[in-house]
């Protein structure tokens, strides 16, 4: 093998070096550490290998419906991002160079905003009293003040707005590959504007809405601050348990134990789903 080859083999992993190495150390190595200490007793006994916290997990009813509340609204807020942003995205990526530059700021606009402060403005609206309540009384809707604040209801739409713009931006990135001509020739063979959508960009553009909708489920997930806010303490989530576990309890064990099912349990519905959507991709 010459010298130019040889080191043209060596470019790649000279690149992916420096990323792989803080992959290492920001990820594997504190899930390893998580693993370890979910198996591991505390307190007087510390040290012994244990699975009472796997087993406390199955046996308390409460943390397996914490766990479940967990997926049920992070499936409804993924689907609700994909009926919401694929059209938006559709939208802005056939608009004029004005519409779409501002509909992209409007989009980008509340990422510049911290979560904290958007979730506490969700609390406003969506409370007893608030501005939504207020706009259904206005209509005739209904005749008293209502709040959606500790309801699962009330966390799926601060969910959806806050993770929205993730779904529609990576999509864009799809939509942005399509040739236009391929809309205009199944309009010409008879297609009509919802069937072209249908049988044309929708498949084409499944790998964006792949990207999109796996990020969306992974941030929803895992999500801590406006589920607590908006759910209160009556729907917690778990992140918000482990939190709780690991800062209120000290159980870091136990913690450990629920940060792990977590990540297993996410990695057992993103694998098969993007197994799926690739196939899907590919035939597309």
């Amino acid at each position: 093998m010459s010298g130019d080859a040889r080191r043209m083999g060596r470019e790649p992993a000279i690149l992916l070096a420096p990323g792989l190495f803080f992959l290492l150390l920001a990820f594997f190595f504190p899930a390893i550490q998580l693993l370890i200490q979910s198996f591991l007793t505390v307190g007087a006994e510390a040290g012994r290998l244990t699975m009472e916290h796997y087993a406390k997990i199955v046996v308390d009813d409460f943390y397996a419906g914490v766990a479940l509340r967990t997926f049920r609204l992070a499936l409804v807020i993924t689907v609700l991002c994909l009926v919401i942003g694929f059209p938006l995205a559709v939208v802005i990526s056939r608009a004029g160079k004005l519409l779409r530059t501002t509909l992209i700021v409007l989009l980008i606009l509340p990422l510049m905003t911290s979560v904290v402060i958007r979730t506490f403005g969700w609390l406003v609206i969506l409370g007893p009293g608030g501005v939504l309540s207020w706009s259904l009384q206005q209509l005739g809707l209904i005749d008293r003040s209502i709040s959606l604040m500790h309801t699962e209801t009330g966390i799926v739409i601060a969910m959806v707005q806050v993770l929205l713009p993730f779904l529609v931006l990576t999509t864009l990135g799809s939509l942005g590959q399509i040739p236009v001509s391929l809309e205009e020739a199944s309009r010409v063979m008879g297609a009509g504007f919802f069937r072209s959508i249908r049988h044309v960009t929708l498949p084409l553009s499944v790998p964006g809405l792949a990207s999109g909708s796996l990020l969306v489920f992974a941030l929803s997930i895992s999500s801590f601050i406006t589920p607590s806010l908006v759910g209160g303490v009556r729907l917690q989530v778990m992140a918000g348990s482990i939190y709780q576990q690991m800062t209120g309890s000290f159980d870091w064990g136990f913690g450990a134990a629920l940060s792990v099912v977590l990540l297993i349990a996410t990695l057992a519905l993103i694998i098969p789903y993007m197994v799926v959507t690739s196939r899907a991709g590919g035939k597309a």
